[in-house]
């Protein structure tokens, strides 16, 4: 008898690893873990290190969220030139803290460079981390901007980078029949070389009034989630100037962010289909679902 139940164990043991197991298992679909194309931007889970899955609903990109997480926005720049990334999260400038608008500071990243942004940033060495945290706690409702709760964004604008003026061309002079120029070449040349000596100093000011950028890369069913003022770290950045290419950013990457209940009740996240059993009309070969043994029958009257 024992040997028979402890066969049975095995068989529904087995039976069960193989129902867990299909041959082709449920992945939900989403986009990527990066979108971007000037930059790439991701959003990581500090803790792991992972980037997290970001889902395409509806046109909208969705990342998942843990309450009390540490995370970061990871900025890839794929190309060979200097790129400003205006970062905002939920509305608020994570450089500045002001109500995010396009025209504000933001980090500057060298051509091909990556760098995580980990937090609001509090001075020239330190930020108060990303966190997790029901709206209700996020920075932004804790100063009085709830509206924008739950979403991250990045404007990207490339680099006016002046192109240098070609060298001057001396014409040949023309010269009299005595082999010598002319006053009026001789005159013309002194007047020339005094209005570019005249227009050097105009050109230096000029540049020295060129707007400055912006903040050089750091070195070195539940409640809504927003992100936290969370705790200092050191982090250090440098300052240096950027002159926008044009006023409206060239491309902007928006991700918006819940906890993974959320996104599983709006959709976001599909789950993974139920299985289910034919139902034979007639009567049933298993009509209950308790586990036991047989039990006695009742007694006769």
């Amino acid at each position: 008898m024992k040997r028979r139940l402890f066969s049975t164990v095995l068989a529904l043991t087995a039976l069960s690893a193989c129902a867990e197991s299909p041959a082709r298992p449920f992945a939900p679909p989403y986009t990527s873990s990066r979108i971007g194309s000037l930059m790439q931007i991701s959003i990581v889970d500090r803790t792991s290190g992972a980037e997290l899955p970001i889902y395409n609903h509806r046109g909208e990109y969705w990342v998942a969220g843990r309450p009390g997480a540490r995370y970061a926005i990871r900025a890839r720049n794929a190309m060979g030139e200097r790129i400003m990334a205006v970062m905002s999260v939920d509305g608020v400038n994570v450089v500045t803290g002001e109500t995010a608008g396009i025209g504000q500071n933001g980090y500057v990243f060298s051509g091909r460079e990556r760098s995580d942004i980990t937090g609001w940033r509090k001075s020239d060495s330190q930020i108060a981390a990303f966190e997790f945290a029901s709206a209700g706690n996020s920075y932004a409702s804790r100063t009085g901007r709830p509206d924008d709760v739950g979403v991250i964004g990045v404007a990207m604008f490339r680099e006016n980078v002046p192109v240098p003026p070609p060298p001057p061309i001396t014409p040949y002079p023309r010269r009299d029949r005595y082999g010598y120029g002319g006053e009026r070449e001789r005159n013309e040349s002194s007047s020339q070389s005094d209005a570019r000596a005249k227009a050097a100093p105009a050109e230096s000011a000029a540049a020295a009034e060129a707007p400055a950028g912006s903040i050089a890369r750091q070195q070195a069913p539940s409640p809504s989630l927003g992100t936290a003022h969370g705790r200092r770290e050191t982090s250090y950045v440098s300052k240096t100037t950027f002159e926008r290419a044009q006023s409206t950013p060239d491309e902007v990457v928006r991700i918006r962010y819940d906890s993974r209940e959320n996104l599983i009740a709006a959709g976001v996240i599909p789950l993974p289909p139920t299985p289910r059993w034919p139902s034979p009309a007639g009567p049933s070969p298993f009509p209950g679902s308790d586990s036991g043994y047989v039990p006695d029958p009742p007694s006769r009257y």
